[in-house]
């Protein structure tokens, strides 16, 4: 499903000076696996997770993703790329904290210009799974950090993507919200999904429903 091959991303700073966040990275990842990132801060590891989104693009390599080259893809295509394939679940969860749970969940299907009857039967689907249904109409601002969370896990699935990205998913959520947040994964192996989840917590370390551990230091792959 994704293949990361020969991957490097360096960026210059306002000094002129090269940073690398990631050194010749190379990984496979199958179908339906769940696969944890393993790093402290700063190792690489949401780096990887936006090239693989291709909210990114690599100095060098390339990035395969259920067979389609992403590596140099333009924005325009990047975004339907993203659309099609993955749901993307943020460390801080960039929800637009103004907007209603709905608005927010509905945000990836306003570029498809769907019929009204179909995008409220994905927000019924998705709002009913991950247990959110019954804050809709409220503000996000007004949720806690566990019904934000699961918020952010709705919009990822709207478009029923076959991979789902996380980046720290219970770096603001306390031990039992994260062992919640892991109940949902199960759910979404399940389904079928391939998973890729960067953290340090601890928490996802020697689970039984991850197939892979990959560690990660200084954009290295050890």
């Amino acid at each position: 499903m994704i293949q990361v091959k020969n991957i490097s991303k360096t960026y210059i700073t306002n000094k002129n000076y090269t940073t690398t966040a990631l050194d010749d990275v190379i990984l496979q990842i199958f179908e339906g696996e769940l696969v944890v990132l393993r790093g402290s801060s700063g190792s690489g590891k949401s780096t990887i997770l936006s090239l693989i989104a291709a909210l990114l693009k690599p100095t060098s390599g390339d990035i395969i993703v259920d067979n389609k080259h992403i590596s140099k893809l333009s924005d325009h295509f990047a975004s339907e790329f993203r659309r099609e394939h993955i749901g993307f679940v943020f460390q801080k969860y960039n929800l637009i904290t103004d907007l209603s749970v709905k608005e927010n969940i509905l945000l990836p299907l306003i570029p498809l210009n769907l019929p009204e009857e179909e995008m409220q039967s994905k927000l019924n689907s998705v709002s009913t799974k991950f247990h959110i249904e019954h804050k809709l109409e409220e503000l996000v601002k007004n949720l806690s950090g566990g019904e934000q969370q699961r918020v952010a896990i709705a919009r990822a699935n709207i478009n029923n993507p076959k991979i789902i990205l996380a980046d720290e998913p219970t770096a603001n959520l306390d031990e039992e919200l994260s062992l919640h947040f892991i109940k949902i994964l199960q759910e979404l192996k399940a389904d079928g999904k391939t998973i890729v989840i960067a953290t340090h917590d601890p928490l996802f370390f020697d689970l039984d429903i991850v197939d892979k551990e990959i560690r990660i230091h200084k954009g290295k792959i050890l």
